[in-house]
Parts: structure tokens; sequence; C-alpha cells
């Protein structure tokens, strides 16, 4: 049996608030499917499920605060579910499963109480269906069904989840729509439809936010009711934020030894690029400047890994990959720095993409947990916003955090004449206990270098 617990969504998360839950008892997950919805003090997070398996049961209600690391669910991963039933080892099955093959020879029957206890060897398939595991007999029992009086509709006759459920509703039941079950809760104490509603959920399930959005006042609707200590208006939420901004960026000052590099970068060769490329392009595919600047920079920790990780337990842990936080800035105050993964091999049109859809996301807590967790280097780029430098704090436990400010027009000598030329500046905030000027100097070195060839990004 395996704990789904309250994941760590950064190194200032200490608790988290269950806001929804995405699926039920019984329902089968996948490795890195959204499970659960949760409220930090910083934002509303999608949290993936570690492993593949079925939801055995919800431990949490919507609406609880608990610490990091308490468990929430608990899921029967598949080959311990098969392996509890006796049943070989092989690939994950399909919702409606193949029937068992014959088997040459039956094991010994069972002796004394376990003899008692056990079910007549033919009783199931009497009534014309196979076996099955224990969820279906629980959801059975639990609706008051007769396991062996029901009719199994899947092959070889074994009986499915669409069996139990019509036993219990009764076959003239409408279908059910699919629903998490605080969006229904919501439904009933809004008067929201929910069959007219578009579910934005797993194979369409309807949740939460999809109701708040269809009910009168929209995003005025109420949301499920926190502990007192929570914040409850979004001037609550906005100090909140600033609260757990101030004391993690306290620390970092505190426990990181910050040195801090910058250089001028030409872009002249990059913008006439990006000029002909959106010419040539569609609108839906033309890049900003941004796009550049976040390519050089995952390129070049690439190039220079010592500075794309982690500080841990007094050393350097490199990262898996080169998983760039993006700093955006929310609306209603404060940021989050979700994770462009491998950003160093995305193209820039799926980094373009990718950036859009982090954006969005972002802004109306759709983010998920691998995202916000996962960032090897951060990136904060305040050019539209005006800013020509700045100079970030490193958001621990990463060791580097690059800056880029406003693209604009400067006087600049190039080949010994003086000329205004496009130009952005770079900077760079490093851990000093992790490298040193040398190694970003190299750093900003290959940005630059990157940035004169942007055909090859």
């Amino acid at each position: 049996m395996g704990a789904f617990t309250m994941p760590s969504l950064g190194a200032d998360m200490d608790e988290g608030t269950l806001q929804e839950w995405l699926v039920r008892p019984g329902e089968r997950v996948r490795k890195g499917e959204a499970v659960a919805v949760v409220e930090t003090a910083k934002s509303t997070i999608e949290v993936e499920c570690f492993e593949s398996g079925t939801v055995e049961e919800l431990l949490v209600e919507p609406g609880t605060t608990v610490p990091v690391g308490t468990a929430l669910a608990l899921i029967v991963p598949f080959a311990r579910a098969r392996e509890a039933r006796g049943e070989p080892e092989e690939p994950e099955e399909p919702e409606e499963p193949t029937p068992p093959l014959p088997q040459p020879h039956r094991a010994a029957p069972p002796s004394g109480t376990e003899a008692a206890r056990a079910p007549a060897p033919n009783a199931a398939r009497a009534h014309g269906h196979a076996e099955a595991g224990p969820l279906l007999r629980h959801l059975a029992e639990r609706s008051g069904l007769d396991w062996a009086a029901l009719h199994g509709s899947g092959p070889g006759g074994r009986v499915t989840r669409s069996d139990v459920e019509r036993a219990a509703g009764g076959a003239a039941r409408p279908p059910r729509v699919r629903a998490t079950p605080l969006a229904r809760r919501l439904a009933a104490e809004l008067h929201v439809d929910l069959g007219s509603l578009r579910g934005t959920g797993k194979d369409g399930a309807v949740r939460a936010a999809d109701v708040r959005s269809a009910a009168p006042g929209g995003a005025t609707a109420p949301a499920p009711a926190h502990r007192a200590s929570r914040p409850r208006t979004a001037e609550d939420r906005a100090s909140a934020m600033r609260q757990a901004i101030a004391a993690l960026m306290t620390r970092a000052n505190r426990d990181i030894p910050h040195y801090y590099l910058s250089t001028n970068v030409d872009m002249a060769a990059a913008m006439d690029w990006l000029h002909e490329h959106n010419r040539r392009s569609p609108v839906g595919e033309r890049l900003l400047p941004a796009a550049l600047l976040l390519k050089a920079a995952a390129c070049a920790a690439r190039e220079v890994p010592e500075l794309n990780g982690y500080w841990v337990d007094g050393g350097f842990v490199p990262g898996d990959g080169v998983h760039l936080g993006v700093a955006v800035s929310l609306r209603g105050g404060g940021l989050v720095a979700p994770a462009l993964h491998n950003a160093d091999t995305l193209d820039l049109r799926q980094l373009m993409a990718g950036l859009k859809d982090l954006v969005v996301r972002a802004r109306t807590g759709r983010l998920r947990g691998s995202e916000v967790s996962a960032p090897t280097l951060t990136v904060t780029n305040l050019g539209d916003q005006g800013v020509e430098t700045v100079y970030g704090v490193i958001y621990p436990p990463q060791v580097a955090l690059v800056g880029f400010g406003r693209v604009g027009d400067r006087p600049s000598a190039v080949d010994g004449l003086l000329g205004v030329r496009p130009v952005v500046t770079a900077t760079l905030s490093a851990d000093h206990r992790a490298t040193d000027g040398a190694v970003g100097a190299r750093y900003l070195t290959a940005v630059d270098r990157l940035l004169q060839n942007p055909e090859q990004l």
C-alpha cells in the first residue's frame, strides 16, 4: 500500500491546504496524472501521483490544512494489487481486463478455517461471470449487493465496475455526470446544473473551478472553508504570499554567499534574425525576444553545469537536466517560478509555446507540482517592465539566478565605430559555496556567444 503524501512544492512550503480531490476511491491513476489541487501560500497547484495504481482510500477532506509529508490518500500500485490477487506479473491492464488463461493444474485447496472462509470454487461462474479483484468486491459490498448474483458483461463473464454501478443505481438511471466530490457539493450549494458544464478535469470531469466559473458571481462564489488561520480574502492571500517570499529571501540572503556579475550583450544579430523569422511566420508562431534569452540561458547552463543544480547538505548536486525556472508575476501580487523542463532541448517555437502556457496557468492557479518543485536554475526577465538591469536573489536550494533587462537601443562601439545598437544587460547571481567568479564569467560569455548566433538556438 503506497501513501500519497502532501508534497513539498518549494523550499518555502511547510504546509498546504487540500482544496479538491480529482479522483475517487477505486479509480485507476497513472504516474504523473493530477490527483489533487493544493493551495500553498503562493499559489494553487495541481499535484501529480507519484506512481501508477488504484486509489484505495482518501484520507484528508477538502479544506483541510496539513503539514508537508502528511498522508493524503492510499494508492495500491498495480503490481502489488496483482500480487495480492495471486496474479502473475504483467503489463498494466486496460479498463476491461482480458479473461484469465486456462490453468492446467489447480493449487491444493485451503484447509481449516481458510477453507471455511473460502467461496465455493465455481460459485461465481455458476452465475455466468468470472472472479474479479477485491476493489470491485468492496464496491459491491458497500452498495449492499450480492456479489454472486451479479451478471458480468466483461470478457469471459468478468464483472466490471460498470456492472456494479448499474446494479447499484438501476439500469434505467440516467448517465452520471463525471465530477469531483467538491464540484458536486458546490453545484448543489450554488444551484448549478452539472450536466450543463464542460469539465476541464481528467476525462472531462467537472472540477470545482468549473462550477465556480458557471455560478452567478463567477470568481466570487464560495471556496472550500479552511481553518481559521488560513487567508480568506484576496488581501489576506496577498499578505500571506508576501510573508512567504520575505521569509525565503531573508533566509537566502542570510545563508547564501552571493556574488554578482553582469555583461552587456549586443542583440543586433538576434533582433535581425527575430524580425525575419516573425515576418515569415504565422501570428501564432511568432517569437518574443524572451524566447531567445531563455534558450540562450538554458544552453549556457548545459555548457556550464556547475551553475545548474542544488546546494544540499553542504555539497553541490547537479540537476538531471536543465529545468529553467521562469519568474512569473501574479495579478494579485507576488510571484512564482515554475519550470520549463529540459529547456535546452526545446526548439524556439516549443519554448515560446511552453512559456505562454506556464504564464497562463500560473496566473489561473493551474500549475503542476512537478513544475514548481523541480527548477534547477531560475531566470527573471523584467525587460517588459522597462528595467535595464536586475540583480536577483537566489532561490534555495538552487545555486544561481540569471537576470535580463530591457532590450533597448544604446550607443555602442563596434570595430572602432560608434553607433546605436540594441543591447541587453545580462546578470548572474551565484552561490560562492558552489562556484566562483571564473565559472560565472564562463556562463555569461556563453550566453553572449549564443545570442550572436540565434540561428543555432
